[in-house]
């Protein structure tokens, strides 16, 4: 990582430090309402998401906690553990495959592979107490891929700006799943939060069960309107914009017809909630997975608590060939770059009607 210090160190206004967090490299940005942590070591994951007047994290932090992916040894290899075996939780660039292990043109693609487990570069852009921002880079090493993104986070704003720059640097036109694994769990989350989207947004169920014991959740067909879907039992409907209790069946469904990217997760009781925007032309789709403790084998062993609210150009989770097949895939062309920007912010209570 490059530091570059434009002023001299402060403990006022927006800032910026370095850290060492599992022995990984990463970065603080920090302002007088939010602590932001970027795993510069690993993926540029966000591991921390704290609005300080409230002491509230937002992220999800998984039980085994952050390890160091070469620190990870003595399993079975497989193409699923190589992301599960140090998913911290928290929020991770997905490129250019999402969900399972998938085969693209020859490349041999792992689960959510593969920039979230890859080192990036790191630099301070911007460093003054208005405004601090550092810029990550990456590049594939199963595709010729280079992405760059920035974080900024400016003096008393509670919201964090991303823009991030997807390169083809090869003279043929590449297909790719891109996204952003954004998941929320304790101590933010609770059963009866409420998923608020842009009205017209349909759903449409994964074709299969996803967790044990079948499909016991939503009907498989669609697409329905948001938030009321048919249950699988035929008894009735599921208000997906409810977060269930504890025990409820996993479940994974794809929000399509979002005119505007945005979504907001809501404390019912009077707590802070977060706001995600994103450009919905460049990620079209929004991954709505929850995982409620109903897994009680690998990997989950019954001890997570989490709704995953996941922008994404490509579905369904079954990986880049699937995506591909059904045409949802980002075509990229010789050479060409995408931009893309998301803003997740702080809604407080005065901003919830």
């Amino acid at each position: 990582m490059t530091y570059r210090r434009h002023r001299p160190a402060r403990n006022w206004g927006a800032r910026v430090h370095e850290i060492t967090w599992a022995g990984l490299r990463a970065v603080v940005l920090e302002n007088e309402l939010l602590r932001v942590t970027v795993l510069a070591g690993k993926g540029g994951d966000v591991a921390e998401f704290c609005h300080k007047p409230s002491d509230t994290d937002f992220v999800w932090l998984s039980p085994d906690g952050l390890r160091n992916p070469r620190d990870v040894a003595g399993g079975a290899s497989d193409d699923t553990a190589a992301f599960l075996d140090h998913y911290e939780g928290g929020w991770q660039e997905v490129l250019p495959n999402g969900g399972a292990p998938s085969s693209y043109r020859g490349a041999a693609l792992a689960q959510h592979g593969e920039v979230a487990s890859l080192p990036w570069d790191a630099d301070i852009v911007a460093d003054d107490a208005g405004e601090v921002a550092v810029r990550l880079t990456v590049r594939g090493r199963r595709m010729p891929l280079r992405l760059a993104k920035t974080f900024r986070l400016r003096s008393g704003e509670a919201e964090l700006v991303v823009e991030e720059e997807l390169e083809n640097e090869a003279g043929v036109p590449l297909e790719v799943m891109w996204g952003h694994h954004i998941v929320f769990g304790a101590p933010f989350l609770r059963p009866g939060h409420r998923i608020r989207l842009p009205a017209g947004a349909e759903v449409v169920p994964h074709p299969e069960a996803i967790g044990p014991g079948g499909r016991r959740r939503v009907r498989e067909g669609g697409p329905y309107a948001w938030p009321h879907v048919p249950s699988a039992d035929g008894g009735g409907t599921v208000d997906l914009s409810v977060v269930p209790e504890r025990g409820a069946p996993s479940e994974i469904v794809y929000l399509t017809g979002l005119g505007e990217g945005r979504y907001e997760v809501i404390d019912p009781g009077g707590g802070p909630g977060l706001r995600v925007r994103w450009d919905a032309a460049v990620l079209p789709y929004l991954w709505l997975w929850q995982e409620l403790g109903a897994t009680v084998d690998h990997p989950w062993w019954g001890r997570a608590y989490v709704v995953g609210l996941e922008p994404f150009a490509g579905y369904p989770t079954d990986g880049l060939a699937a995506a591909v097949e059904n045409g949802s895939a980002l075509r990229l062309a010789p050479y060409g770059t995408r931009k893309l920007w998301l803003r997740a912010g702080v809604v407080e209570e005065r901003e919830r009607q």
